[in-house]
């Protein structure tokens, strides 16, 4: 059995000024961890993870050191399924009705080019928003995916061709909550969600038979940023799954020197 520190406790010592602090914890820090994939099978990441509770007004200070043990403690799988239980045990070893965590990772997709078919993987911002405050859990995917964007007032005046850029469509799903959890949304769902709102997807590799589809198919189906977030708002709201959600849409402008974009909070 291990000896009892004789160490004074600084941090558990009283603070008179009465305030509360909302959240404090760690940030920034990266970690090794495996998320799931749509079939199932653990995808290995490297994460960029933020950690807080709440610390009420008389006590001095947190102890940084137990968020470090308590992610050590759940090391391997972090996804929606296991955050709970990590919140739980923040609530319990650092003392606090209330917990956050935030995990941040890059995750790949294989993605086929429409036409020859050839494989390569493609990369997209995923945050996983955790919150327990001993009344409920709450938790927030968000996605943040690549997608082209050609613009219908380009289109319809000029002799030809029309502008296009990359866009960025963010999502923030809220899942609806059902017993022992959330419903099941995946990263993959809501990366089609995107990639059905913009003009066309973005592959990492395209032949020469590929470039000339993908070029066609968005001036085929031209769009301005607002129709970017009414899209996905469209089908995020005729999605059973979901409780609520934010959309946000952001075009990389390529004849303008600052961006246009769009936002949509489900209400």
């Amino acid at each position: 059995m291990p000896k009892k520190s004789t160490l004074p406790d600084i941090q558990a010592t009283p603070d008179t000024r009465g305030l509360d602090i909302d959240q404090v914890g760690v940030s920034d820090l990266r970690y090794p961890i495996q998320v799931l994939d749509q079939d199932g099978k653990p995808f290995p990441t490297v994460a960029k993870i933020s950690m807080s509770v709440h610390l009420p007004h008389h006590f001095k200070g947190t102890h940084m050191s137990r968020f470090l043990e308590v992610l050590s403690k759940h090391e391997g799988e972090v996804t929606m399924r296991t955050l709970p239980d990590i919140l739980h045990d923040l609530k319990k070893r650092l003392d606090a009705e209330e917990a956050h965590i935030e995990v941040a990772f890059t995750y790949f997709v294989t993605k086929k080019a429409p036409v020859s078919g050839a494989p390569a993987k493609v990369g997209c911002d995923v945050v996983f928003k955790g919150t327990s405050n001993g009344k409920v859990d709450d938790f927030v995917l968000c996605v943040v995916v690549p997608v082209t964007t050609l613009c219908p007032c380009s289109k319809e005046i000029s002799e030809y061709g029309a502008h296009n850029q990359r866009g960025y469509v963010t999502l923030e799903v809220r899942p609806k909550a059902k017993k022992g959890g959330w419903e099941l949304i995946l990263i993959e769902d809501l990366i089609a969600v995107a990639e059905k709102s913009g003009s066309a997807p973005l592959y990492a590799l395209l032949k020469r038979t590929d470039e000339r589809f993908v070029t066609m198919q968005a001036y085929d189906n031209p769009v301005f940023v607002e129709d970017v977030v009414r899209n996905a708002a469209a089908l995020l709201r005729a999605d059973k799954r979901v409780a609520s959600f934010t959309v946000k849409a952001v075009n990389h402008e390529s004849i303008h020197d600052h961006n246009a974009f769009a936002t949509i909070i489900s209400r």
